[in-house]
């Protein structure tokens, strides 16, 4: 039986195996048979992680931080956690492999996936025009008229990367503002390849085999018009990967997974939570990182005491018992 398990590979779940191996604690990184490295692998130049005044380029850097920790000794492993035990002093990750996993303690750090606007066509046109991912297929769309929708960092990211192959970019956003950063914003409006569709909301993808427009409702006045476009790009936030652990964590109102205070510690002894999957709010990749050290420390301390005293000194009643939050969210 292993001492740690870490499920998940982003900034998080890497930057805990680098603290966990330094600890000499041998840590498990399962690291997903498709999402390797989070969403930053997806990203195109990362210009506000500290320590690289020159930007980096998003899969540059996860490469980085693991082999960083494979340096001081995490394992990587190539699969899916796709079913977790965790009552009781050994906690067991099933894999999509068909094999088990244990460990002593485990900490959650699976991230966040993309947010579907939930529309006819989006599903049917998934991969024929619809896409969640600007670096992944940008560069089909040359020479074409397309649209982001969203009006956050993401979005602005998105749309901003896509000019490099798009005649056109449309940005279809709900409000009359962007909740983009300034300098996102900034980029975005002076670009001339980008337009900005204001107070409208995507009602339907259009196309049967590939995109050819999108139907758009006026928020104001309820009108509604089409507009031509070859390809939809869906930038309109993320929600936390927790699905594995509905009914075994306690969440949030926020579908995130509860955490005392400012540690790790979730309401399961010797099971911690790191990342996106316990933050709401800032979502950056440099906090996600200082998410991952606190869980590596906190896993660690827990770790010591059973050696200390083959029991854990900690339970969800030490820690101010169980926290008033609503139900798991689906």
């Amino acid at each position: 039986m292993r001492q740690l398990i870490i499920i998940g590979s982003g900034p998080a779940g890497l930057t805990a195996a680098i603290y966990a191996a330094r600890a000499n604690l041998e840590p498990l990184v399962v690291a997903s048979s498709v999402d390797v490295g989070g969403e930053l692998m997806n990203t195109t130049e990362v210009e506000n992680y500290p320590g690289f005044p020159d930007g980096i380029q998003g899969p540059e850097l996860m490469a980085k931080f693991q082999a960083q920790a494979e340096k001081f000794g995490a394992e990587i492993l190539y699969d899916d956690a796709v079913e977790l035990e965790l009552d009781g002093p050994v906690k067991r990750v099933i894999l999509g492999s068909g094999k088990v996993e244990e460990a002593e303690a485990v900490i959650f750090a699976t991230g966040s996936a993309y947010r579907k606007i939930g529309i006819a066509g989006e599903e049917r046109l998934s991969g024929h025009g619809v896409s969640w991912c600007a670096t992944c297929d940008g560069f089909f769309f040359r020479e074409q008229e397309i649209a982001v929708v969203g009006g956050g960092d993401s979005a602005m990211e998105e749309a901003t990367f896509l000019t490099r192959f798009a005649s056109k970019v449309y940005v279809i956003h709900r409000r009359d503002e962007l909740r983009a950063s300034k300098i996102m914003q900034e980029r975005a409006f002076n670009n001339p390849k980008i337009e900005f569709v204001w107070n409208s909301e995507v009602v339907d993808i259009l196309g049967e085999d590939a995109v050819t427009g999108v139907r758009l409702r006026s928020t104001i006045d309820g009108s509604e018009r089409d507009l031509p476009l070859t390809g939809v790009f869906v930038a309109i936030g993320n929600d936390p990967r927790t699905h594995l652990v509905h009914g075994k964590l306690d969440l949030t109102s926020d579908g995130t997974i509860w955490v005392d205070g400012r540690s790790s510690r979730t309401t399961v002894p010797g099971v911690f939570a790191a990342g996106d999957v316990l933050d709401p709010t800032y979502r950056q990749a440099v906090t996600a990182a200082g998410s991952g050290t606190v869980a590596a420390l906190d896993a660690e301390h827990f770790l010591a005491a059973l050696d200390e005293a083959g029991a854990p000194v900690t339970s969800a009643d030490e820690i101010g018992g169980r926290p008033q939050v609503d139900q798991p969210v689906a």
